[in-house]
Formats: structure tokens, C-alpha cells, sequence
């Protein structure tokens, strides 16, 4: 399979997977019903959108393999934060929670698909 395909596989998986726990996490979790679930859907969209391609096709060029994981999704958890804590006004900490948990439940997703 190309890897072009398996991105574009692993960009609809990770929406699936990421969007409905993003939802979840803010509404029941951190109780925050002042957001609008067009405003969690759209910044869940948001996080995968901008990080996945640069976790794909940008970072292989520049961080080694052998700390690729770690460098390459520490910095997808802190760009996904700083997009929910500006877009949601999540605190820093929830911020983070959420995108790690986000992250986690793709990622070993992933890990069972493979």
C-alpha cells in the first residue's frame, strides 16, 4: 500500500478515534458545559488536521528514528494543546489531558489494528 493510502488511513482512524474522546473527555469528564459540540468537533478536527501530516511527512526528515516516537508525539500532545486551550479556553492542564488521552487511545488503537 502506498504510504500516501496509509496516512490517509490513519487521518480518518485518528479523527474517528480522537474527535469522540476529545467530546467525551470535555463534556463528561471535565464537565465543561459551556462549550458548544460544534466548538469541541471543530477543534478535535482541528488537532488531528494540523499535527498528522507533519508527524507523517515533516518530522521522518529531521528526529531519528530510534526517539521518533517519543519526540514526535510529545510534540503532537503539546501542539493539540495549545490549539485546545486557545480555541476551547481549556486550562493548561486539561489541555494537556485531553490531548495525551486524544493521543493514547489512537495510538494503541493503532497498535491493535497492526
Amino acid at each position: 500500500m502506498l504510504y500516501e493510502t496509509c496516512f490517509l488511513l490513519a487521518l480518518v482512524t485518528s479523527l474517528a478515534i480522537e474527535v469522540p474522546v476529545l467530546i467525551a473527555l470535555v463534556r463528561l469528564v471535565f464537565r465543561k458545559e459551556n462549550l458548544t459540540l460544534t466548538s469541541i468537533f471543530s477543534a478535535g478536527v482541528l488537532c488531528t488536521a494540523v499535527t498528522l501530516p507533519y508527524l507523517w511527512f515533516v518530522l521522518p526528515t529531521y528526529v531519528d528514528a530510534a526517539y521518533f516516537l517519543f519526540v514526535g508525539e510529545a510534540l503532537v500532545v503539546a501542539v493539540e494543546a495549545l490549539i485546545l486551550n486557545r480555541l476551547l479556553g481549556l486550562a493548561p492542564k486539561t489541555a494537556i489531558a485531553c490531548s495525551l488521552i486524544m493521543n493514547a487511545a489512537s495510538y494503541g488503537f493503532g497498535l491493535i489494528l497492526l
